[in-house]
C-alpha cells in the first residue's frame, strides 16, 4: 500500500513569532480523526498548546480542526476539540517553566504522520514578534523575491 505523505503546516507562525526551540509530540486521537488526517483533512491555522489547570503535567493542542470523517456513523469525533499531547517529563517541565517565567508561547508548526503511521506535532517555543520585526521580514522576502527574479533573468 503506497500511502501519500501528510504534511499539514501552520505557515502564519514563522510570521507572527520568532521560533527559539522546536519539539516533535505525539497526540492522542480517536479512530475517525486519524482517518480524517490521513486524508488531509486537517488545518492548524488558529491553534496553539496550552497546560491544563490542575497539575501542569499535560500539555494540550486547542483549536486544532481536524475535520468529521465521511465514512463514519454516528460515532464520529468533535472537529474542534482539546487534544492531549505525549511528550516526554522533562520536556514538559522545561515547556511548563518557560512559559511561565518568561511569557513565551507553544504554537504546532506541523503535523506529520511518521514512517510507522503515526500523527505526530511539531511544536514550537515562540516569542512574539513586534510590528517593526514583522516589516522587517516582509520587507526581506520582497528582496529575496526581487533577487530571484532578476538571477532568473541571467
Amino acid at each position: 500500500m503506497v500511502q501519500k505523505r501528510i504534511n499539514i503546516k501552520n505557515k502564519k507562525v514563522r510570521f507572527e513569532y520568532e521560533i527559539l526551540d522546536k519539539y516533535t509530540a505525539g497526540i492522542v486521537l480517536v479512530g475517525t480523526e486519524i482517518k480524517s488526517i490521513r486524508e488531509g483533512k486537517a488545518t492548524l491555522g488558529e491553534s496553539f498548546c496550552e497546560f491544563n489547570d490542575h497539575d501542569r503535567k499535560e500539555l494540550f493542542v486547542i483549536n486544532m480542526y481536524i475535520d468529521e470523517y465521511t465514512h463514519a456513523t454516528y460515532f464520529n469525533h468533535q472537529a474542534r476539540r482539546e487534544r492531549k499531547l505525549l511528550l516526554n517529563k522533562k520536556e514538559l517541565k522545561k515547556l511548563h517553566k518557560e512559559v511561565n517565567t518568561a511569557g513565551l508561547t507553544i504554537v504546532p508548526l506541523r503535523l506529520y504522520l511518521n514512517e510507522k503511521g503515526f500523527a505526530k506535532l511539531e511544536i514550537a517555543l515562540c516569542r512574539g514578534k513586534k510590528i517593526h520585526d514583522k516589516r522587517n521580514t516582509l520587507r526581506d522576502r520582497d528582496n529575496k523575491r526581487d533577487l530571484a527574479r532578476i538571477k532568473k533573468n541571467f
